[in-house]
């Protein structure tokens, strides 16, 4: 099972008003997101596999299983291609 983690340095991030707001201090990049990213991630701050993101977003959301695990890996693609997430097996 793979655990993926954000990076823990040079990542710093906040929720505000439903939204998420990110400084990737490495690429010198400021992020936002949506109410989903922002339920996404804690989840992905504490270590999360896919599944347990997929489920995180069909608590939160009235959506289907199919649309969930879209969500959960495009948001889970672009966050390694901007190398914000390190990933452990277990």
């Amino acid at each position: 099972m793979t655990v993926l983690r954000l990076r823990a340095t040079g990542l710093t991030w906040l929720e505000t008003d439903g939204e998420l707001v990110a400084l990737d201090e490495q690429a010198a990049t400021y992020l936002s997101g949506n109410p989903a990213a922002a339920l996404l991630w804690p989840e992905l701050a504490a270590g999360a596999t896919k599944d347990d993101l997929v489920e995180a977003l069909l608590d939160a959301f009235e959506i289907d299983r199919t649309r969930a695990a879209a969500d959960v890996d495009a948001f889970v693609a672009d966050l390694q291609a901007r190398n914000l997430l390190d990933e452990e097996e277990r």
